[in-house]
């Protein structure tokens, strides 16, 4: 479902896929080939959301802002099921890992793995091409190249799905 809220209704552009129970709302964009799949919620009722090129938010996330704030995902980031984003910052080519929560005001650098279930704390941030993991989000260790270069590709395979439910998906009644 999408929503305009007191007069803010989201831009979505002609590629991007949005599941029909997934909820966007208020001021939120959508670039290019954006995917944001079944139970997902993007909420920009009280600040704006910005979603960029070949991005994907998985099965139940939510994503929500500070009020006059925003949140802000670069290209080619993939959001795990069950993720919770508000008020952050992502760069490009970051996994945020399944069940994982970043808070108001913390950065994730380019590149970077938050590892499923991690928490990154208020304010915190995170460097570029790094994989942090825990309660609170710790750097464990530099990513290599080869994981690097993969984090563009599994934003691509979801691009590849989000077309074909964008085809073949039809409502079913027993």
């Amino acid at each position: 479902m999408i929503y305009a809220f007191e007069g803010k209704a989201p831009t979505i552009h002609e590629t991007a896929y949005v599941a029909p129970s997934a909820t966007v709302i208020g001021d939120v964009t959508l670039g290019p080939d954006v995917n944001v799949w079944p139970g997902a919620v993007l909420r920009g009722d009280v600040g704006r959301i910005v979603i960029g090129a070949r991005s994907n938010i998985q099965d139940g996330c939510v994503v929500h802002v500070d009020t006059g704030g925003e949140t802000v995902l670069a290209e080619d980031v993939s959001v795990g099921h069950l993720a919770l984003l508000h008020s952050c910052t992502v760069g490009p080519a970051c996994l945020i890992g399944m069940g994982s929560t970043v808070l108001s005001r913390s950065v994730v650098g380019e590149g970077t793995i938050i590892a499923g279930g991690a928490v990154v704390l208020e304010g915190q941030e995170i460097p570029a091409f790094s994989l942090a993991a825990g309660v609170p989000a710790k750097v464990k260790r530099e990513l290599d190249p080869a994981t690097r270069a993969d984090r563009v590709s599994h934003a691509a395979q979801y691009v590849k799905l989000a077309g074909r439910h964008r085809d073949g998906i039809r409502e079913h009644k027993i």
